[in-house]
């Protein structure tokens, strides 16, 4: 089981979003059940609920993790094909966010739609290589800090857009035969208070996922902070493509 994948197809996402399904998607994530054993649990007839794990499976959502006999019966177990799901924006294809169509770097909108892009960019990158059965190089840094007043939130993010500028700068070379372009992204945004309970407990740490992007997220949204000028940009407002 992948600890979290993305759907991408339009059908799969309607699919995922039907309460029921969704409610049955998260049973099999805790286990593989059949399901008579899921009926009981969701309070459902079994027919009914083999009817919701044939599109579920239909769409690759769930997945054959086993037969027994009970009785004069064969029961399928099945189970979730990942612990969590990110629909990518590429399920609403038309109307999808495209962070190039206006760029502000202080607007949460833009870093929304910014976020959006990373999910469609990893996720293609994902099943990409995954149909390829070849790794991805990504990284990803996670923190949190607390500022004293917004003239020190305003403050690091000029530091922060001077040196990540300075460091792509002194790396990019577009030129290079057989390189390989790197977007970046860069995000500070207020820690939400009631943060959702799958996030509560991870707090400052950095991980190294899979991807051929390197990725790191972000971009600034509060009174205070300082547009940050285009000392620390390169190409497209510290992104490089």
């Amino acid at each position: 089981m992948l600890d979290v994948t993305v759907i991408e197809d339009p059908e799969a996402a309607a699919v995922s979003l039907d309460p029921i399904r969704a409610r049955l998607l998260a049973e099999l994530a805790a286990g593989p059940a059949s399901a008579a054993m899921l009926a009981g649990q969701v309070g459902l007839p079994r027919q009914k609920v083999n009817y919701h794990l044939k599109a579920l499976e239909r769409h690759g959502l769930v997945e054959l993790a086993g037969e027994r006999r009970k009785g004069n019966v064969t029961e399928r177990l099945m189970r979730a094909t990942a612990a969590s799901y990110v629909i990518s924006p590429l399920a609403l294809a038309a109307v999808q966010p495209d962070p190039d169509r206006f760029r502000d770097q202080l607007s949460a909108r833009w870093l929304l739609a910014l976020g959006a892009r990373l999910v469609r960019d990893v996720g293609s990158l994902i099943t990409g290589a995954a149909k390829a059965r070849k790794g991805l190089a990504t990284y990803a840094l996670d923190g949190e800090v607390r500022f004293a007043s917004a003239a020190d939130r305003a403050a690091f993010i000029q530091e922060l857009t001077a040196g990540v500028g300075a460091l792509i700068r002194k790396y990019d070379a577009p030129d290079a035969e057989g390189g390989r372009d790197h977007r970046i992204v860069v995000a500070v945004h207020p820690t939400p208070k009631s943060p959702p309970p799958a996030q509560a407990q991870r707090q400052t740490q950095a991980q190294a996922p899979a991807g051929a992007h390197a990725e790191a997220a972000a971009a600034a949204e509060d009174q205070g902070v300082p547009r940050v000028p285009a000392g620390g940009d390169h190409r497209n407002h510290g992104e490089s493509q």
